[in-house]
């Protein structure tokens, strides 16, 4: 962080965002559901295999999110989706963009903004990524124990579950802040 400072100019404001995909489809998982004690609730569950993913990204410190629905997880996608991030990010700011190490965040095939700089979080650590609390979140919420009729309806939902969290920015201060984040 501190040579990313250095390397920016007195004055620049530091976005600090962390990015992640998720899968929502047919395929879905059970969530817990209350019930009445001695009871079982139903829960539907799809055996079928059609999907799409979420290319989301948080800044928890301004409650803001860049999300994306795509069809697959690859080079591409990524490309648009830093582009939609640049464009979250405040004018004059620069955004420092945490994220796993899967092949399509490293590659050198990205097209990165100028007001973006990568940096990977360490491999094999997902909890230091608030991003999977907010998959999580939507999950529990509004993507699980549901059947899809068709790939469009997937797509509805994910948008919709998209948007919802992004008109709560207190729920992406609360779910996505991270003590050893707001040190830098």
């Amino acid at each position: 962080m501190e040579k990313i400072r250095a390397g920016l100019g007195e004055g620049v404001e530091i976005e600090l965002w962390f990015q992640d995909e998720a899968r929502i489809g047919q395929k879905n998982k059970i969530t817990r559901r209350w019930a009445r004690r001695g009871t079982r609730p139903r829960a539907p569950h799809d055996q079928r295999t059609k999907w799409t993913y979420i290319f989301g990204a948080i800044c928890p410190a301004k409650g803001k999110g860049a999300g994306l629905i795509l069809p697959f997880c690859n080079t591409h996608a990524m490309n648009l989706h830093l582009a939609e991030i640049s464009v979250a990010v405040a004018p004059g700011a620069h955004a420092v963009l945490l994220l796993d190490q899967a092949g399509w965040h490293l590659t050198p095939k990205l097209s990165i903004p100028k007001n973006i700089t990568i940096m990977p979080l360490p491999s094999r650590a997902p909890e230091l990524n608030p991003v999977e609390n907010i998959w999580q979140f939507m999950r529990d919420n509004w993507l699980s124990n549901r059947v899809f009729n068709s790939h469009e309806e997937i797509v509805a939902l994910a948008c919709e579950a998209w948007n919802k969290l992004v008109d709560q920015p207190w729920k992406i201060m609360s779910i996505g802040r991270r003590d050893w984040a707001n040190a830098c």
